[in-house]
């Protein structure tokens, strides 16, 4: 993958990592690293999605789940549901306006996450049928006559998107 020339941030252990739109291969690893080094939970969350407080409701001889009344919340609820506002920030913080408009209706971190994910790497479907295409356009790539090798690679752009690419969907 390339690195890309100019990032707009520093590299800083105390701010997320800022996705401009470009390169989220590398943004999405700096974020896994940065939520793991934040909390290991706030990573599950972003994953799994929020946690939702449930309690026992029982009905004749049916018992079921429900969520539990926020006037019920012990601390233990609190300090999991303060944990996925935490979550949703931080990823609200590591994107620019652009993005940020886009994902600002989102209510949990996983769903800007997922968001994310498939608006730059696409469905799966989607990365297979790339993959497919950049492997043909290789397999019939020849260098020409009286062409230098420079030109022969420089006829032939797609490389840096072909290598995201690959990387994105063993990912």
């Amino acid at each position: 993958m390339a690195a890309p020339l100019n990032l707009e941030e520093g590299q800083s252990s105390t701010r997320p990592p800022r996705l401009n739109g470009n390169f989220y291969s590398l943004w999405k690893v700096r974020m896994h690293d940065f939520l793991m080094a934040e909390d290991n939970e706030i990573w599950e969350i972003v994953l799994d999605g929020p946690f939702i407080p449930m309690i026992q409701e029982k009905n004749g001889e049916k018992t079921r789940l429900v969520p539990k009344p926020r006037q019920k919340y012990d601390e233990a609820d609190k300090k999991k549901i303060e944990k996925g506002y935490k979550a949703k920030t931080l990823l609200v913080c590591g994107i620019g306006p652009n993005e940020f408009n886009r994902v600002s209706a989102y209510e949990s971190a996983k769903e800007i996450w997922d968001y994310l994910k498939t608006t730059h790497e696409g469905i799966e479907q989607v990365k297979e049928s790339k993959i497919d295409m950049f492997t043909s356009s290789y397999e019939i790539f020849k260098m020409k006559e009286a062409e230098t090798i420079h030109e022969m690679f420089t006829n032939f752009p797609p490389l840096p998107m072909c290598l995201e690419a690959l990387e994105n969907l063993s990912a």
